[in-house]
Parts: C-alpha cells; sequence; structure tokens
C-alpha cells in the first residue's frame, strides 16, 4: 500500500506547471474582460455557513452509511469529513430536489425532502468541521505514473486538463467555487462517479458539464489510475 504526501519541496515541477496555468487563465480572463467595458463584473456569490451544532442534530440518518463524523468505511460511499461547505450543501440540494439521482441515496430522499435550506446548510457545517481520514493507494508503478501525470499535468493530446486546475495540487478543491475536496476520497466512489460523469448520468449543476466534457476522454484504466492516486493524496 502507498501513501502519497505531496510535499512542497518534491513537487516544485508541479506548483511550476500550476502557476503557469494559473497565470495564463488570469491573463486571458484579464484580456476577455477589457474586450466590454460596460459588462457588470460578477463577483463569486458569497456563502453563509450553516450551525454546525444544529447539524449535529440532522445527521443520524446519514451516519448509517458516512459515519459518525463522514468518513465512511465503504469504498462506494463518499467520504463528507472535511467536504467545503459549498460543495456539500449544493449536491444536497440536488439530492433533495430531485436533480441528483443515485441508488444509494434513494432512501434517504423522503428524509432530505423534510429539510430547509437552512437544515441543509446546517449538515455541510456539520461534516466540514470534521478531518478526512488519510487513504492508502496501492503501490503499483505503472498505475501511481499514470495518476500522477493525469492529476498534475493533464493530457494534451486527449485534452484533459490537470485536476490541479479545479481541486488544487493537494487535493483540498477551492471551496469559494465550490469544487469539492476530493484528497483521500474512497476509490469506489471516484470511479464510479467519473464513469456517470462519462456517460453523462450525473449532471446536475454548471460544474457537471466541465466533468463531463473531461471524464468523455478518460479510459477505464486511466479513471482507475486517477481515483488509485487521489485516494492517497493528502496536505
Amino acid at each position: 500500500m502507498f501513501i502519497i504526501h505531496t510535499n512542497k519541496t518534491h513537487n516544485l515541477y508541479s506548483m511550476k506547471h500550476f502557476l503557469i496555468f494559473y497565470i495564463f487563465f488570469s491573463f486571458a480572463g484579464a484580456l476577455s474582460a477589457a474586450d466590454d467595458k460596460t459588462k457588470e463584473i460578477e463577483m463569486p456569490e458569497s456563502f453563509i455557513s450553516g450551525n454546525a451544532n444544529k447539524g449535529s442534530l440532522l445527521v443520524e440518518t446519514c451516519a448509517a452509511c458516512h459515519g459518525v463524523d463522514g468518513n465512511s468505511i465503504s469504498t462506494d460511499w463518499p467520504k463528507l469529513s472535511g467536504q467545503n461547505q459549498r460543495y456539500l450543501y449544493e449536491q444536497l440540494k440536488y439530492f433533495r430536489d430531485g436533480d441528483r439521482m443515485n441508488v444509494l441515496m434513494m432512501s434517504v430522499t423522503p428524509y432530505l425532502q423534510t429539510l430547509s435550506d437552512d437544515d441543509l446548510k446546517d449538515i455541510a457545517a456539520f461534516y466540514s468541521q470534521y478531518n478526512s481520514t488519510v487513504g492508502q493507494a496501492k503501490n503499483d508503478e505503472e498505475l501511481l505514473s499514470l495518476g500522477t501525470q493525469l492529476y498534475r499535468f493533464g493530457n494534451i493530446k486527449k485534452q484533459i486538463p490537470a485536476c490541479t486546475s479545479c481541486h488544487s495540487v493537494y487535493g483540498e478543491g477551492n471551496s469559494l467555487a465550490g469544487y469539492p475536496s476530493i484528497a483521500g476520497q474512497q476509490v469506489g466512489y471516484l470511479t464510479s462517479t467519473l464513469k456517470a460523469y462519462r456517460s453523462k448520468e450525473r449532471n446536475a449543476g454548471e460544474s457537471s458539464e466541465i466533468m463531463q466534457s473531461i471524464a468523455e476522454n478518460l479510459s477505464d484504466y486511466e479513471i482507475d489510475a486517477l481515483a488509485n492516486y487521489i485516494h492517497g493524496l493528502y496536505q
């Protein structure tokens, strides 16, 4: 078994690559904005955090699959611990409102339909306060090499961008944009999710279109490699 610790010294090249992309897209965005000075600048919508104490009273049904602190024990059930609140809240809303469907969540959907938006924010706040457990990637040299390449640098020929552009070098995501933390996430869940994006079965939310366009270019083996690498990734 293999745990991937992406320390800063070891990943200077990765950070350099990431910064190049960041500067490029920032510059491109600035040029685009300059084309139309009359356009109103859209700032990211602020997110009001929920109440973790209130959330603790609402998660008894969730604990059976996701664990009392959000660290699931099954590879097919996602870890919710340490996840950013915006992402969790949005996904809970999708499930409650019928925009996102998953066979493993069907039994919980009726309960979610009894909850308000504020209740969902409180649940998100509850799980976000915990630390996610560290995963262990398979120590398979070929699988790890491919997973590392795809996650850090993508594949230009196949039009697969680096995962770091949205999920960061260490996998903590982007809480402001609502991009999820994926470091240490369960292998089974990562695999099924990427395949669901590839088949367009998962299509709730604007970010799903981005993920669909990426996943459609991934083979089964590349998905396995990414899932393995991400499972062992931690800060």
